[in-house]
């Protein structure tokens, strides 16, 4: 298709881009003088699929130029040119998310505010009854001043539309979709929040958290698979993020964040607590940091006579909290506690989390199993020490009774 050299009032300069609807433009409002990004579809094709796009077309003008928010990219004008129909909105200089995600520059601080803003946005288009449905990177655009856009409302649902998308009909990128859409579910706003979930994962990990080799066993993985917590790929990341993303990302709708909102309160919060810092690259064995050399009593006595050369293990000077009591809080607390409740399932990537001796590992492990359970037949047996509300109880006993007995003897 040629390129038009005017739609409506406004002078096209240059194609910017093409989607499955039809091709995006750079133009002119010469009447108001500025820059604006038309997007049309061409209505001469297959009339089927057209009456198809052009349902989508009018929808998406509707919610998204309904909307009137900071991080949602503005819609200006809507109208026809012979066989195009086109939407005029806000010209947008940046970059799409899914570039930076691909270059793998993102800061940790800088990702948890990007999403912070998406959701800012999503949050006002679900308080205006607006679910977008298809939150992905290519939607989401990093203006040049640091602001966040999301665009293409193209498949969102409105409780006032007159147009409805088919029950059952899959619709959004498959990496994305949240699993009721999977499942052809009627979704809510808490699918916005799980899709916006894979996207800050994808950002954290520099790895999308579900992956298949075709379209089912990709949609399969998101129904049922849950995946490793982001820092389990990512060690700089703080705990907290993990947290955030399993609740994110639950199976069921009503496991997840009630309200976008809070899902922005908590990124925000875990930014203010301070984070490391880190990118997507995880760190290799050749970038991290030297450990400090500190006396560890704990590995030598654990380590075989055989194996006296490994009693130079180094260990981390200072360890993160692990949110225990101050008493459990130490690493050879730790150590036990993950052997002993068989949480060590892969001791090489324990020992590298942690920066100790796989041989201490495998000493904490055999010690554990061949620990003798205390013989209840020698055990002391408890002492039983009686509550002040048990005293009370047995002494009103008593002394009901003794009346009982005594007006039994009367009568």
């Amino acid at each position: 298709m040629t390129q038009p050299t005017q739609l409506g009032r406004y002078y096209v300069v240059a194609e910017i881009g093409r989607g499955a609807m039809g091709v995006v433009y750079r133009a002119i409002d010469p009447m108001l003088e500025r820059t604006v990004a038309i997007k049309t579809i061409n209505m001469a094709l297959d009339p089927g699929e057209m009456e198809h796009y052009e349902k989508r077309f009018t929808i998406e003008a509707r919610a998204a130029g309904g909307l009137n928010h900071p991080n949602i990219v503005i819609i200006y004008d809507i109208g026809r040119s012979g066989d195009l129909a086109y939407m005029a909105m806000e010209f947008l200089e940046g970059r799409e998310l899914k570039e930076l995600i691909a270059a793998g520059e993102l800061m940790t601080d800088r990702a948890l505010d990007i999403i912070a803003q998406v959701a800012d946005g999503l949050a006002y288009a679900h308080a205006h009854d607006v679910v977008h449905r298809d939150v992905k990177p290519a939607n989401i655009m990093i203006l040049r001043d640091g602001r966040v856009k999301i665009t293409d409302f193209g498949i969102a649902r409105m409780r006032t539309a007159d147009v409805r998308t088919q029950t059952g009909v899959v619709l959004g990128s498959p990496r994305y979709l949240s699993p009721e859409q999977v499942l052809g579910k009627r979704c809510d706003a808490r699918a916005d929040t799980f899709s916006l979930g894979v996207i800050l994962y994808e950002m954290l990990t520099g790895q999308s958290p579900f992956n298949g080799i075709d379209v089912n066993s990709l949609m399969f993985q998101i129904v049922n698979f849950a995946p490793p917590p982001p820092s389990s790929i990512n060690p700089a990341l703080p705990p907290m993020i993990d947290l955030i993303i399993a609740k994110a990302l639950a199976k069921t709708a009503d496991e997840r964040y009630a309200d976008i909102t809070e899902f922005a309160a908590d990124l925000r919060t875990c930014r203010q607590q301070g984070t490391t810092g880190s990118t997507t690259t995880l760190p290799t064995a050749q970038t991290r940091p030297a450990p400090t050399q500190v006396t560890a009593p704990f590995v030598e006595d654990t380590i075989p006579s055989s194996r006296v050369d490994d009693r130079s293990t180094t260990l981390p000077a200072t360890l993160p909290a692990r949110g225990l009591a101050k008493d459990f809080d130490s690493l050879a607390a730790t150590m036990r506690l993950a052997t002993q409740t068989g949480a060590i399932t892969d001791p090489d990537a324990f020992a590298a989390t942690f920066g100790v001796s796989r041989h201490a590992i495998d000493s904490m492990i055999i010690d554990v199993e061949t620990e003798s359970p205390p013989d209840p037949a020698t055990a002391p047996p408890p002492v039983m020490k009686w509550s002040p509300g048990d005293r009370r109880m047995f002494l009103w006993a008593v002394a009901t009774a003794t009346v009982v007995g005594a007006l039994i003897v009367f009568i």
